[in-house]
């Protein structure tokens, strides 16, 4: 077999990331469909927050098991720049990437939106930020009295905390996890983050989980979604706040963490990259 020439070996990165991030997308806005507009019509029957802290944990699983072995599934333009940044991924594919996402997380909530569009219609007849947030985040989960710095101080704490973590378990010269567990863990990471840090801004972490399904709601009826409870413009604090805050993660991995590790013996099959 031919090898793949850089063109096609792009557009077969950009294919899964596409799908990692859409695998991530169906099963996360899924349950909070599942769980915010269902749930308005059973009394709660149909889950709470743990419930979607643990099935958006789980997408993540799933879409970095789809994407892992072709494009390393970031599935988060965070991720994706971070790594660019500190870990020397090619500048060049940080930008095709981030809209590989965000297409494939777009395409995904229109899916939950087609899904989901009785009970949606039931729940909440004028589509307003009461079920805005199955697809997009908002200050305070649209409820709480979450100020717009809060939101975004909030994401740039709660992604810089991913990113740390995700480098540590990533990282082949620290304590990885054996026998491709990366994936669960990193869904772990995820689950953690939703149940601590969940309530200031829904915790989007991901430009791509939540610009792609904004998008999604606003061309389906969600004529806010570009705005916050308050009226105010607030899409760009999940895309602006987690960008700086997976750089910071990183850099902070690098400054307290990787720079003390020693350069261990390779493992058999395996050839670490130190963290130069």
């Amino acid at each position: 077999m031919p090898e793949p020439t850089s063109k096609s070996r792009l557009i077969a990165e950009l294919s899964a990331e596409f799908a990692g991030t859409m695998i991530l997308i169906l099963i996360g806005c899924g349950v909070v469909a599942q769980v915010v507009a269902g749930g308005e019509l059973t009394d709660g029957a149909l889950g709470d927050h743990d419930s979607i802290a643990w099935a958006w944990g789980l997408g993540v699983v799933l879409g970095v098991y789809v994407a892992a072995r072709i494009s390393g599934a970031h599935i988060n333009p965070a991720v994706t720049l971070a790594l660019a940044a500190f870990k020397g991924f090619p500048w060049r594919k940080v930008l095709p990437y981030a809209l590989a996402q965000t297409a494939g997380a777009f395409v995904a909530a229109l899916l939950v939106r087609w899904n989901y569009s009785e009970v949606l219609a039931k729940a909440d007849p004028g589509h307003t930020d009461k079920t805005e947030i199955v697809f997009s985040t908002l200050p305070g989960n649209g409820g709480l009295p979450i100020s717009q710095f809060g939101a975004f101080r909030d994401q740039i704490i709660g992604t810089a905390l991913l990113m740390l973590l995700i480098f540590a378990v990533t990282d082949l010269l620290n304590t990885p996890p054996g026998a491709n567990l990366a994936p669960f863990i990193i869904g772990l990471i995820v689950v953690a983050i939703g149940m601590a840090w969940g309530t200031n801004a829904g915790y989007a972490i991901n430009p791509a989980r939540d610009l792609g399904p904004r998008l999604a709601a606003f061309l389906t009826g969600y004529g806010g979604a570009w705005r916050d409870q308050y009226g105010d413009l607030y899409f760009w604090v999940p895309i602006v706040g987690p960008l700086i805050g997976g750089l910071i993660g990183a850099f902070l991995y690098r400054l307290l963490i990787s720079r003390f590790l020693p350069v261990a013996e390779p493992e058999p099959g395996r050839v670490p990259t130190p963290d130069k």
